[in-house]
């Protein structure tokens, strides 16, 4: 083997020979001055010596010197083979006859017998090389040049010229449409002494997508013409730019400080030899500054395809699997490349379409560009990974990439061929709970087991109801609502008027008077009976004075018979009574100082003062009938509401308002008799307990269309349905028992149970902390339980604020005020949650996947729509629209579609 390979490399080392010595070598410059002196070098190499060379000139050139021929030869020994080599040069030295681009005539020689020639070589020749002849063909720090026999450029001594030095942006297009590469090249031009450089700003490209493709450490100068002159030429940067906007583009200038080497003379000459023994060099700083550069960008065309991804130029499309052949719930991956010549790193991802069932996750991307072609050419891989969750064969169909391509100013699509994949059936998870009636081999994955099994059903009659029936909102509500509101108003009205009668002293005596005064006239009375003479007038005329001082609120000292008259006739008081009052005191202090007149004389007068007092009060009694006139008002209105709901107690169509019936059993929900649902519900309980499940649920069912619903109910149908295996009707009662009370456990826990046998794992979206916690405190109760809690904080609020207005003392009425304003905030969040639970269990914006595989739609369409996503029996979504036969769904992830109204059922 050691053996072919060395005869095979002394082979190939023979034919590079032979082939080396087809032709003779052409060395020269590729630009020189029109007084310009330059080298031509003929290179002949190979293992024989040549003969027979032969070259003229021509007229282009004139021949200065030459030539000059120059050999040299090196041996080579191999593993004791030995070899050699030689090379010849003829040199000869030109000076052009003219300027313009001339191309060198053909060298001939033989080799061995052998008849070679050179290849065509142009020379350019330019008028203006004066200072081009200071400068070496390389690097930027070559010292001047001596022996030029030009001396002079454009510069003066000590300062450098804008034309013997500057930078040029260039861009290959100056017009191209978005999207389109360009190439902009920074370019030195110089004909000094450059030493160094420093302080290099480069453009930043606004509006450009920009990269790097070529920035050297070190600069290497070349020679070329440019504006008829001779220029050493180097590039600083090369770009790849991609526009990302319309309109015209400006590229903002480059900077550079350049470090020149100039000749600065002493300023004596005194001999021909005196500028080359006292000439000094020093350096300068030149800023030189490139041109704005502009680009106008157009428009795409319109009439974009649909598989249009944002690439411009010329592409092709590929696609492969990393397996054709997997186990369901395994992952793979489609990797599409797209590669061609243009905007590759900008490439968009294609669309593909997966078939139903299959989990699509990030796609990945890779980029491959050729910086050598400028970063415009090269590849880009994007990577689809995927998990098939159900066995079988299936295709995914070709995928379309469209893009404008430049050249002929029109989109053009291109597309993959179909791929197809195979999926065995995946080994079943042991761990892994399979509900009765799951195909054998559907692995369940990530399904949490919360107990052994769904808890039992109810057995005891439940409280039915009406569908839509709720105490909040209902005319009794409102009833006992207006009863406590106005109550309390009455109540605050009537206690004010007693604090205000208790802080009236006047009033007070006014009241009292007439107690008081019998009060006297009961001890005179037992005087009489007595027979004591003086002692029953002393008491009856005190009960006379005490009674008119305190009925007319007057002192002792205005007790004249005048006042007396006065003041009774503004309260209303006749002037006879008046008058008998009078008199009957003017009796009463004659008889006490007077012999004893009898005992028929004390009777009389005792008679004749309880009539007058009796009179007096009559007349002056108007306040207290408009006093027993209000409280008769209240105590009707009190009765009056205590009958009504008592009424509306015994009328169970008072608490809710009834939804018009849907169809006919409903409507005829007055006529079914309480007995008969009751032995539907007994039925069924007694069926489920059997293990007959499918009567049990068709039993239920049954009340269902009757229109009486109760948690209870729709719990147990629930059970049922579960029973049976069927996970979607069981998750839809579940859902619709926690709607009508979110605080049934037994709803809560089967619901959770059940969803375990749901194969879509959806992620939620978190909901905010304080959102979710009110949604837990609203669940602990039910609304109805809730509008009681919020009558009952309603009147600790409403006692509380009674207190607060009414309290004796500051520290009673502040209790009242803070405990007052938590009552009130309690129960507005009490009634809060009752109104809650009411409109979500009224609203119908959340429904169950009916149908075992549902492909979710881009549209309402299944022919102009794409598949966006699979969902499965069982999984809740919300809805958001509907158009004709379509629902607009969201997940609790955030993804929208539409599916299908018979494939879902509402809640």
């Amino acid at each position: 083997m050691r053996r072919l390979l060395y005869v095979t490399a002394l082979l190939l080392a023979a034919v590079l020979r032979m082939s080396a010595q087809d032709i003779i070598r052409v060395e020269a410059p590729e630009v020189v001055a029109a007084d310009e002196q330059f080298n031509v070098t003929f290179v002949i190499e190979g293992e024989k010596s040549p003969s027979d060379f032969s070259w003229s000139q021509g007229d282009s050139f004139q021949l200065v010197w030459g030539p000059q021929k120059g050999s040299s030869t090196s041996i080579q020994i191999i593993n004791g083979k030995r070899s050699s080599s030689r090379q010849t040069t003829f040199t000869y030295i030109l000076m052009p006859t003219g300027t313009g681009t001339f191309s060198l005539p053909e060298a001939t020689a033989k080799v061995g017998g052998t008849k070679i020639s050179s290849q065509p070589f142009s020379i350019q020749v330019v008028s203006d090389g004066a200072s081009s002849s200071r400068q070496q063909s390389s690097g930027g720090g070559s010292g001047p040049d001596k022996s030029s026999s030009s001396s002079s450029g454009t510069s003066s001594a000590g300062t450098v010229s804008d034309d013997d030095i500057f930078l040029k942006l260039s861009v290959n297009r100056s017009q191209v449409v978005i999207g389109e590469p360009v190439t902009a090249t920074l370019k030195l031009y110089q004909r000094v002494n450059i030493a160094g450089f420093e302080n290099a700003r480069f453009p930043s490209f606004n509006g450009f997508w920009s990269q790097e493709t070529y920035a050297p450490t070190n600069i290497e100068f070349k020679r070329e013409s440019f504006d008829d002159k001779i220029y050493n030429t180097a590039v600083l940067r090369t770009y790849t730019l991609i526009p990302q906007q319309t309109g015209t583009m400006t590229i903002e200038p480059a900077e550079l400080v350049c470090l020149v080497n100039v000749r600065v003379g002493n300023g004596i000459s005194n001999s021909i030899f005196d500028s080359f023994f006292q000439d000094e060099y020093r350096t300068v700083r030149k800023k030189v500054k490139s041109s704005p550069v502009s680009i106008k960008v157009n428009p795409l065309p319109s009439g974009q395809p649909a598989s249009f991804g944002g690439g411009v130029g010329s592409f092709g499309i590929s696609a492969r699997l990393t397996s054709d052949e997997i186990n369901a719930h395994d992952a793979a991956s489609l990797i599409i490349t797209v590669s061609g010549r243009g905007n590759v790193t900008l490439l968009e991802e294609p669309k593909v379409d997966f078939p139903p069932d299959f989990e699509v996750y990030d796609t990945k991307t890779t980029v491959s560009a050729d910086k050598s072609n400028g970063a415009v050419s090269g590849s880009k891989s994007f990577e689809y990974p995927f998990i098939p969750r159900s066995p079988g064969e299936f295709t995914i169909g070709p995928v379309e990439y469209s893009y404008y391509d430049v050249n002929s100013g029109k989109y053009v699509t291109v597309s993959t061929q179909p791929v197809t994949i195979k999926v065995a059936r995946g080994k079943v998870s042991e761990s892994a709970p399979v509900a009765s009636g799951t195909p054998s081999g559907v692995e369940r994955r990530d399904v949490k087991s919360l107990g052994n099994d769904i808890r039992f059903i109810s057995t005891k009659r439940p409280a039915f109801k009406e569908s839509g029936s709720f105490f909040a909102g209902s005319p009794l509500f409102f009833v006992i609502l207006a009863l406590l509101l106005s109550g309390s108003a009455l109540l605050w009205l009537a206690l004010r008027k007693m604090a205000a009668m208790k802080a009236d002293v006047a009033g007070s005596r006014n009241r009292k008077a007439t107690k008081m005064a019998l009060g006297r006239l009961k001890v005179a009375d037992e005087y009489l009976g007595r027979n004591l003479y003086t002692a029953f007038y002393e008491e009856l005329h005190k009960a006379l004075l005490g009674f008119i001082s305190d009925k007319l609120n007057m002192d002792m000292s205005e007790m004249s018979k005048e006042n007396i008259i006065s003041t009774l006739r503004e309260g209303g008081v006749s002037e006879s009574q008046a008058k008998s009052f009078t008199d009957l005191l003017d009796a009463c202090e004659f008889a006490r100082y007077s012999p004893d007149a009898g005992n028929q004389a004390m009777r009389a007068h005792f008679d004749s003062a309880v009539e007058a007092i009796s009179g007096i009060d009559s007349s002056l009694k108007v306040d207290r009938k408009k006093t027993k006139g209000a409280g008769l008002a209240v105590g009707l209105f009190l009765l009056f509401g205590a009958s009504f709901m008592a009424d509306a107690q015994s009328d169970s169509s008072v608490f809710s308002i009834v939804p018009e019936p849907a169809d006919s059993a409903i409507a005829a929900v007055s006529e079914i008799d309480t007995e008969d649902v009751d032995a539907l519900w007994d039925a069924g309980v007694q069926a489920y307990s059997d293990g007959r499940f499918s009567d049990a649920a068709q039993l239920w069912q049954g009340i269902v269309e009757t229109g009486m619903t109760s948690p209870e109910l729709y719990c147990n149908l629930g059970d049922a349905y579960f029973k049976e295996g069927n996970y979607p009707q069981a998750i839809l009662y579940y859902e619709r028992s926690l709607k009508l009370d979110p605080s049934y456990s037994d709803a809560r826990y089967n619901l959770a149970f059940c969803e375990n046998f749901v194969q879509d794992k959806i992620e939620s979206v978190p909901e905010f902390i304080l959102k979710s916690l009110a949604r837990k405190i609203c669940y602990l109760m039910g609304s109805n339980s809730w509008v009681t809690l919020f009558f009952v904080f309603l009147v600790i609020a409403l006692a509380m604020f009674l207190l607060f207005l009414l309290g004796s003392t500051a520290s009673r009425r502040r209790i009242g005020f803070f405990s007052g304003v938590v009552a009130l905030v309690l129960s507005v969040s009490a009634l809060s949650f009752s109104l809650w639970q009411k409109s979500d269990c009224l609203s119908a914006d959340t429904a169950i996947v009916m149908s075992p595989v549902s492909s979710v739609k881009s549209s309402p369409s299944s022919t102009s729509s794409k598949d966006l996503f699979v969902i499965h029996e069982g999984t809740k979504v919300n809805i958001i629209d509907q158009v004709n036969g379509w629902y607009n769904i969201s997940l609790a992830d955030g993804r929208q579609g539409w599916v299908r109204k018979n494939d879902i059922e509402v809640i």
